[in-house]
């Protein structure tokens, strides 16, 4: 049976020591599967949990050349405007390259010296096959948001630090960098991940709206620059309508059309989350919020194989240690992430039409339920699109959301009855809040 994963310090700390000290021999039980998960790799890789790899530190002078030319060096005044704030409150803001080298690193005080002290510094290559368990590595690991706390940090020396990643896409879809918060307690708060999330959506909408302009001054036209399909939603470049999802999960969830069960829906998205693959232990604690044995969920994947062998072409799982993938599955999740990345508001909360399977009580579920609910939430508020806004108000998840509402009434026109209901509406949040 497995434990619910918890963040208890002494329980995280006695795990962490039981496993180093087995040389991996003896499960992290009950641990957050993502930290397990990377515990792993980590040891797989020979990092000393005591001396970890000396980091490779570049010269001052070709490490400013470099990060110069980097995509994100234009988003940076966008990043120090809104978490730049955040170094006041022993915090430090760092944003990496795709392959983990840190090229920004700022903050002040006593954190500023403990991240020094740590290597945690301009030009240190910051990755989980050198430095083991961190936020940044273990976020491009996993190309996920994620938060390490304490004694989750595989290497000893970094574990009297908190610290909260999320990795930075293209336009297209890459992972061009991640942005990290680093410091004490506060780091590792909800607020912290929170920030970094909607702080990576309006960084990557910004570049996304650059992208099309230097596309449109190309005399080119750029993705999702005003297509519209014939539904009313936003298509692809040349007005193509997005490709079909396999996977629908915004809603009843379906393969190719087939009706799932929630749980054989749950099993989908978190494996569609993890290409890696995710062992029989980690699906058990992701999906249950209490025990949940291992012998329901390889029933489960059982079913589910049956289930897809009706649908697909070919197997839709492979292998079993660990379970993943054996093909993409496009889901309308990503559908919404997409569009988001391309700055069309609008057109993502068309294909969002409500919460990540919103009757799942999975662990794995619901957190990126939430991540995905902080993405869209970050892009309306960053909107300067008033039907988009208003688009997001008009939903349950907008209803009270008091910082959208200011920004609808900023963007309506003075006097119109939208302005007047915006404000009205403004004025009651006003009063709850007083």
């Amino acid at each position: 049976m497995q434990q619910v994963p918890h963040r208890d310090a002494r329980w995280v700390r006695a795990a962490y020591e039981s496993f180093v000290g087995s040389a991996g021999s003896l499960e992290p039980d009950g641990i957050d599967p993502i930290v397990a998960a990377s515990w792993r790799r980590s040891l797989r890789n020979g990092v000393d949990p005591d001396r970890p790899s000396a980091v490779t530190v570049a010269a001052s002078g070709e490490l400013d050349e470099y990060r110069s030319a980097h995509p994100l060096a234009g988003a940076m005044p966008l990043v120090r405007d809104l978490v730049g704030g955040a170094t006041g409150d022993g915090l430090v803001v760092a944003v990496s390259d795709d392959v983990g080298r840190l090229l920004w690193v700022e903050g002040r005080g006593q954190v500023r010296s403990a991240v020094d002290g740590v290597g945690f510094v301009e030009g240190a290559l910051w990755r989980e096959d050198s430095v083991g368990t961190n936020a940044p590595g273990t976020a491009l690991a996993t190309r996920r948001a994620v938060q390490v706390l304490g004694a989750e940090h595989f290497a000893r020396p970094v574990q009297r630090l908190n610290c909260t990643a999320a990795p930075v896409h293209d336009p297209a879809g890459g992972i061009i960098g991640v942005l990290d918060l680093t410091g004490g307690s506060a780091a590792g708060s909800h607020v912290a991940l929170a920030l970094v999330r909607a702080t990576v959506a309006m960084v990557e909408r910004e570049l996304a709206l650059r992208a099309t302009a230097a596309t449109a001054a190309d005399g080119g036209r750029a993705p999702w620059a005003g297509d519209v399909g014939p539904d009313g939603d936003a298509g692809t470049a040349g007005g193509a309508a997005d490709p079909a999802p396999d996977l629908r999960l915004l809603g009843a969830p379906t393969l190719r059309g087939r009706r799932l069960s929630l749980r054989h829906a749950e099993i989908l998205l978190l494996l569609a989350e993890r290409p890696r693959g995710l062992s029989a232990e980690e699906l058990a604690v992701l999906l249950h919020p209490g025990d949940l044995s291992l012998v329901a969920v390889r029933a489960e994947i059982s079913r589910l194989r049956r289930v897809a062998d009706g649908v697909l072409d070919g197997p839709l799982l492979a292998g079993s240690r660990p379970y993943r993938l054996a093909r993409m599955l496009r889901s309308d999740v990503d559908t919404v992430r997409t569009r988001l990345r391309h700055g069309d508001v609008r057109g993502a909360l068309s294909a969002y039409p409500e919460p990540l399977l919103r009757r799942s009580v999975a662990p794995g579920v619901e957190r990126l339920r939430e991540e995905l609910e902080a993405e869209v939430r970050a892009a309306v508020h960053a909107c300067d699109d008033a039907a988009a806004v208003e688009q997001w108000t008009a939903r349950d998840e907008g209803a009270e959301d008091h910082t959208a509402w200011t920004r609808l009434v900023r963007l309506t026109e003075p006097g119109g009855p939208r302005a007047a209901r915006a404000r009205a509406h403004l004025a009651v949040l006003e009063r709850r809040l007083s």
